[in-house]
C-alpha cells in the first residue's frame, strides 16, 4: 500500500516549481490542498494550480500544458478567472 503523500512534501514540491509553474501564462496561482475530481473533493493531497480559464488540452501549446503529477505529487488545475489585490 502506498504511504499518503505529506502536506511537508507538497510544500516542497510547490517551493520547487513555483517560478516555473507562474511562469505559464494562464497561471495566477498555486496551493497546497485537497484534490477535487468531478467537481467532489477526495482525501489525497496535492499541488493545487489556480488558471484564469480552464483550456482544453488540444488549445494548449505543450509548455502550457500544466502536468498530471510533479516528482510523483498530483496536481489540480482549478479556473479561479483573474486575481486581483484588494485595497
Amino acid at each position: 500500500m502506498k504511504e499518503p503523500i505529506s502536506v511537508e512534501r507538497v510544500k516542497e514540491i510547490k517551493a520547487k516549481y513555483e517560478q516555473e509553474l507562474l511562469s505559464k501564462p494562464n497561471v495566477v496561482g498555486l496551493g497546497v490542498g485537497y484534490r477535487e475530481v468531478g467537481g467532489q473533493m477526495t482525501d489525497q493531497v496535492g499541488l493545487i494550480v489556480m488558471v484564469r480559464r480552464k483550456v482544453p488540452l488540444d488549445q494548449l501549446a505543450p509548455q502550457e500544458v500544466i502536468p498530471a503529477q510533479i516528482e510523483g505529487i498530483p496536481t489540480d488545475v482549478r479556473e479561479v478567472g483573474e486575481v486581483r489585490a484588494l485595497s
